[in-house]
C-alpha cells in the first residue's frame, strides 16, 4: 500500500505552466496514468486536440466546469461528472469558465506511446501526425511515411 497527500507531490509536466500532479509517479501505479489537475480560467488539461490510439482516458471534475472539444462538437463537464475518451477518440479540454476547476485524469494502459494529432501530412496526405515527446519537447512525425512537421500556431 502507498499512501500521499496530493498537495505534497511536486508540480509540472509535459513541458506547460499547469498547476498539475502525477500521482500514479507518486503512488508508484504501474498499470494506470493518475493526474491531478487544477486549471485556472483560459488553463487546458493538454496542449491540443489528440488522441491516444493506445489508451482510454477519464477526466473526473471535482469542482468547477471543464468544456472538452471532440469531433462531434463541445460538451461541458460539471462538478460530479465524468467523461470518457476510448483508443482513437480526438479531445481535448480547458476551464473555459470564470472558477478553477479541479479535476482528476485516468488513463490505462498507463504508458502512451501512440499519441496523434488531426493534421494531415504535407507529403502523402495522412490525416494524422504522430506526438513524439523529445528532448527539445513535442515532435510531429508522419507514422506512414516518417516526414517531420511543425504544427501550426
Amino acid at each position: 500500500m502507498d499512501h500521499i497527500a496530493i498537495d505534497e507531490v511536486e508540480t509540472g509536466g509535459f513541458g506547460r505552466d499547469v498547476e498539475m500532479r502525477r500521482l500514479a509517479d507518486a503512488l508508484g501505479a504501474e498499470n494506470v496514468a493518475i493526474n491531478h489537475y487544477r486549471l485556472d480560467p483560459g488553463e487546458g488539461f493538454s496542449g491540443g486536440m489528440h488522441t491516444h490510439l493506445d489508451q482510454e482516458e477519464l477526466f473526473v471534475i471535482l469542482s468547477g466546469t471543464a468544456t472538452f472539444e471532440t469531433e462531434d462538437g463541445e460538451i461541458e463537464i460539471a462538478e460530479g461528472e465524468a467523461i470518457r475518451f476510448a483508443p482513437g477518440e480526438y479531445q481535448t479540454g480547458a476551464n473555459e469558465g470564470d472558477e478553477r476547476v479541479e479535476a482528476l485524469a485516468l488513463g490505462a494502459p498507463a504508458d502512451s506511446t501512440e499519441v496523434r494529432v488531426p493534421v494531415e501530412c504535407r507529403e502523402c496526405g495522412h490525416d494524422a501526425l504522430a506526438a513524439v515527446p523529445g528532448d527539445d519537447g513535442m515532435a510531429f512525425v508522419c507514422p506512414e511515411c516518417g516526414t517531420e512537421a511543425d504544427l501550426p500556431t
